[in-house]
């Protein structure tokens, strides 16, 4: 095997590819290095160029140059590529579309072609706005239609057995336009945290929605059998419903259909109406997309009179990586004949790019500023015209994609690929590439990480270290100061221009979020993903303003995320001033408010109580867990047994029982008690019946749940739970407890490489 000691990872970055990427024996053992991943890779995709009349000699010289590219970590590819390529399955795109029609067989027939398809690593979008609404007449039968939703349980529960075998979660978007007559439905849909967590979901709205939000008029439901009138709605009364879910838990998104056609680059062979899983690609149906992001982090030119943008070195990385995409398009083992079809008929590729809060860090321009904003566009610009210049190339040599003619170019220019750019959320390559991710801010400058036995450790961002040593401010203790605190103006220690340079993501006002997104997307062919970030106390009226000026500024779609506002999350920013947030007030609201002398007394445990024991497996050994029930059959007290654990384990699995109890029989809700332990994390975490047990405390609250689902066996000992990995997949990482970071409109753990989408 070859070394990697050439290739400059860092230890997160190793561990990421060992664990999810490379070549594994039947035993899990790895049995390639990560510098043999990028040969193989780079040798597979370079292959392609044996079908343009090149020879083995020049193939040789390309492979280099593509295994150098990836190596210098200057570009890499979306995961699929990186896994399959030069492998049996060979699937190598991470973005599909597939469509949803009006017919049993139809819906069932996107129900297998989705499972194929995450079975392969890749992640799919659908637009549910073709379906007749709930209580329409189904004319075959006579029966009444239960509506989009409903089979969006369906989809969901396929893409859940399927993802447990997988080596990638299998990740959906589902998208209603506004205007069909389920939409108050859709819109609410993911408020109850334990449904459709396979999904993101994003309301298509259109133009004349918009007009009538800022017109304060109401706008027609079309139902889509038919495409009568079915009704009317208040629109700013849909807008605010529309809001008020995305600031209680970042759901749902919403994309601006009508912008996103405008932009289509082949009005002729389809209208588009779903993206991928995270919505910076537009897509037909059936149609699939590769991706790769561009390191900006190594496109800095440093020099004795200072730093500048590495123009040269950009123009070369792009033009290569669009040969490389272009390649993979060929390459590709598809799981559908239609997806090879339509693919192969536009030859769309997404280039984006990853690490550009440290190529500003570098520069010395704070993210948000005039000038950050000003670079934003300078660059995508220069990464479009390089782009289309390198796609110009290929269509001279080897000819324009098949659905050339009507296409937005058409007369204009030669090209091979019908969109060049993407952004797309980089979760685990900018892990790998030792960079930011995507467009984001940072999102900590340090931060304190728990490995194995309890260990804590400080990870620092090495542009800051650098400059603290430099500057004459480092110490140890003052890290570990940084990791605690919410921004770095709250700590003395740190000069005041280096505050402003290494501004968070939560520091970065939701206005220059969405001004950062627009500045990008002036010059991207499909959509940009960012998440834009608010601090828990924020108002709805804040979300709100956002979406508009996303709107105003032409984005092509938005996804916000309310720091705290989904249950389990672990990561949450101190904020200042937050004692009188909406959040607060809701809390003071719903909690019921006793005087001091009121004593809450819990109710007496009868002489005779019945109830279920339910065994799971734990870091710890097996835990049974016994749940006794009141004469309402509502349970009533829990008692914990490990195993031979003894010791710890025992006596705090003894507390937690008791605690339990007591909150139980003072009347407190068991969701609110399983809320509270769901998720708790400690150094032995186990998988164990379909999914991840964190800690013994989160396995005594999954099986508090279950019993409440009703999914254990009154009555009889059980042998295990179902767990649903999805619900803890905000906050803690289901696979190593770590904590979950929202970005790029989507969720990764930095610790691990975990991500729920593709």
């Amino acid at each position: 095997m070859n070394t990697y000691s050439s290739l400059n990872l860092t230890s997160n970055g190793l561990k990421v590819l060992q664990k999810r990427y490379l070549k594994k024996d039947e035993h899990g053992v790895a049995r390639e290095t990560p510098d043999d991943l990028l040969r193989r890779v780079a040798k597979a995709i370079a292959a392609a160029d044996l079908n343009y009349g090149k020879s083995f000699n020049d193939l040789d010289a390309l492979e280099r140059e593509f295994y150098e590219m990836m190596a210098a970590l200057d570009f890499l590819p979306n995961s699929p590529t990186l896994m399959n390529a030069g492998r049996r399955l060979g699937q190598l795109s991470a973005c599909f579309v597939l469509p949803v029609d009006d017919s049993m067989e139809s819906i069932f027939e996107a129900v297998k072609n989705a499972a194929m398809i995450h079975k392969s690593g890749g992640g799919t979008g659908f637009s549910f706005s073709s379906l007749r609404p709930k209580g329409d007449v189904v004319g075959s039968t006579k029966g009444i239609s239960s509506g989009p939703v409903s089979f969006m349980a369906v989809f969901d529960t396929a893409t859940e057995a399927v993802k447990q075998g997988g080596t990638r979660r299998g990740a959906n978007m589902a998208i209603l336009s506004v205007d069909h007559p389920d939409i108050i439905d859709f819109i609410s849909c993911k408020a109850n945290s334990t449904r459709l967590n396979n999904f993101n979901i994003s309301v298509a709205l259109t133009q004349k929605f918009i007009e009538a939000v800022a017109s304060n008029s109401e706008y027609e439901l079309i139902n889509p059998r038919g495409g009568a009138v079915a009704g009317r709605l208040d629109a700013a009364y849909v807008f605010d419903l529309i809001v008020k879910h995305a600031w209680e838990n970042g759901e749902p998104g919403i994309i601006f259909i009508d912008k996103m056609n405008a932009s289509n680059p082949t009005p002729l062979a389809g209208r588009i109406d779903a993206t991928n899983p995270c919505g910076e690609q537009p897509l037909l149906p059936f149609e699939s997309c590769n991706l790769g992001s561009i390191n900006l982090s190594n496109m800095v030119l440093k020099r004795e009179g200072g730093v500048s943008v590495d123009w040269d070195k950009l123009k070369a990385v792009t033009r290569m990586a669009v040969h490389f995409l272009d390649n993979v398009i060929d390459l590709n083992k598809y799981p559908l004949v239609k997806i090879e079809e339509m693919t192969k008929a536009n030859r769309k590729i997404g280039l984006g790019i990853m690490g550009w809060a440290d190529m500003l860090i570098q520069l010395g321009i704070p993210y948000g500023s005039e000038d950050s904003l000003d670079l934003a566009g300078r660059l995508m610009r220069h990464i479009r015209d390089e782009g289309r210049s390198a796609s110009e190339a290929l269509a001279h040599e080897r000819g324009t994609f098949p659905n050339y003619a009507g296409s937005v170019y058409d007369g204009a220019l030669k090209m091979r690929n019908a969109t060049i750019t993407t952004i797309a959320p980089t979760g685990t390559l900018s892990i790998i590439a030792g960079c930011s991710s995507g467009i984001e801010p940072l999102f900590a400058v340090s931060y304190i990480r728990t490995v194995m036995e309890g260990t804590k450790l400080v990870e620092v961002n090495p542009h800051f270290e650098r400059i603290a040593k430099e500057r004459g401010f480092y110490s140890p203790e003052l890290m570990e100061e940084i990791a605690h605190s919410h921004c770095l103006s709250d700590v003395k220690a740190v000069p005041a221009d280096i505050a402003g340079l290494f501004k968070t993501a939560h520091e970065i006002t939701p206005e220059d979020h969405i001004r950062m997104q627009a500045a990008f997307q002036k010059y991207v062919d499909n959509a940009v993903s960012k998440t834009v970030n608010f601090h828990n106390g924020a108002t709805i009226e804040d979300v709100k303003k956002v979406y508009m000026l996303a709107c105003q500024l032409e984005c092509k779609g938005v996804t916000v995320y309310r720091d705290g506002s989904r249950d389990g999350q672990v990561l949450v920013v101190a904020q200042p001033g937050n004692g009188d947030s909406a959040a607060a007030h809701a809390e003071a609201i719903q909690a019921p408010q006793s005087p001091a002398n009121i004593k809450i007394v819990p109710k007496k445990r009868p002489k005779v109580i019945k109830g279920t024991t339910e065994s799971t497996q734990t870091g710890c050994g097996n835990l049974y867990v016994t749940i006794n029930e009141d004469e309402n059959g509502m349970p009533f007290e829990v008692f914990n047994h490990i195993g031979k654990a003894g010791g710890c384990a025992a006596s705090q699995s003894e507390a937690i029982g008791r605690l339990v109890s007591l909150a139980l029989r003072c009347n407190i809700s068991p969701d609110e008690i399983i809320s509270q332990l769901k998720g708790i994390s400690c150094h032995q975490p186990i998988w164990a019946n379909g999914g991840k047990i964190s800690s013994c405390a989160d396995a005594i609250a999954k099986a508090v749940e279950c019993y409440c689902h009703g999914e254990v066996n009154h009555g009889h000992q059980s042998n295990g739970s179902h767990i649903d990995m999805a619900s803890t997949m905000v906050g803690a990482c289901p696979e190593c407890g770590g904590a979950v970071e929202h970005e790029g409109g989507c969720s990764v753990c930095h610790d691990c490489g975990f991500t729920k989408c593709q």
